[in-house]
């Protein structure tokens, strides 16, 4: 009778590590799968805000001719602006309306710019460089990033205000009039053209 509960002890003391290596390997696992953890983002939604020149490039190698090619876009610049919610209205992949984005971090720096949701969705941009003059994003969706290529943002300068025209100086009136206009007595001959209006006869001298 002995023995087999010796037997027991041993399977019990046997099993209670390997029960403890399988829960270990499920939390290796489950922490694999969900990743990165959320962090507030490194850049705030307002410095995405302003008129920016838009270019995009497919090869690496294009980037420094893009660039340039972004700087002249600022006679048509593409306006980000503020959303109502504290995000900022931009176009997503396909759209043809801006609608409010959200700013997302994720550990090690990571920024996306996308709808509410984790960060790095289907439908995010990650922001790969930004000095706050100029902004590289790229569309995390693979086939997206493949027909839109990479974004480059340039910022644009705030237009200079219209100088308001400034109106002329008024003549300043003379003080002196005019002497009063002399009325012509009895009835105004006009000639016709190329001739002299005949003078008046004198009237008779009265006889002595």
């Amino acid at each position: 009778m002995r023995t087999p509960r010796l037997a027991t002890k041993g399977a019990l003391l046997l099993w209670l590590p390997a029960t403890l290596l399988i829960a270990a390997c499920a939390n290796t696992s489950m922490n694999n799968l969900i990743g990165p953890a959320a962090e507030p983002p490194s850049i705030p939604a307002e410095a995405l805000v302003g008129r920016w020149g838009l270019a995009a490039y497919q090869r690496e190698e294009d980037r420094n001719r893009t660039e340039l090619e972004a700087r002249r876009q600022c006679r048509q610049a593409y306006e980000i602006a503020r959303g109502p919610n504290g995000g900022v209205l931009m176009h997503l992949a396909d759209s043809a309306q801006p609608e409010e984005l959200v700013l997302k971090g994720l550990a090690g720096g990571k920024t996306f710019v996308g709808p509410q949701g984790e960060a790095g969705g289907q439908q995010d941009r990650e922001i790969v460089s930004f000095d706050g003059r100029i902004m590289v994003m790229r569309w995390v969706d693979t086939e997206v990033a493949a027909r839109y290529g990479t974004s480059i943002y340039v910022k644009c300068d705030t237009p200079p205000a219209k100088a308001k025209k400034k109106a002329a100086p008024k003549a300043a009136k003379s003080k002196a009039k005019a002497p009063p206009a002399q009325k012509q007595k009895g009835p105004v001959f006009m000639a016709p053209p190329g001739q002299e209006p005949d003078e008046p006869d004198e009237p008779d001298q009265p006889a002595n």
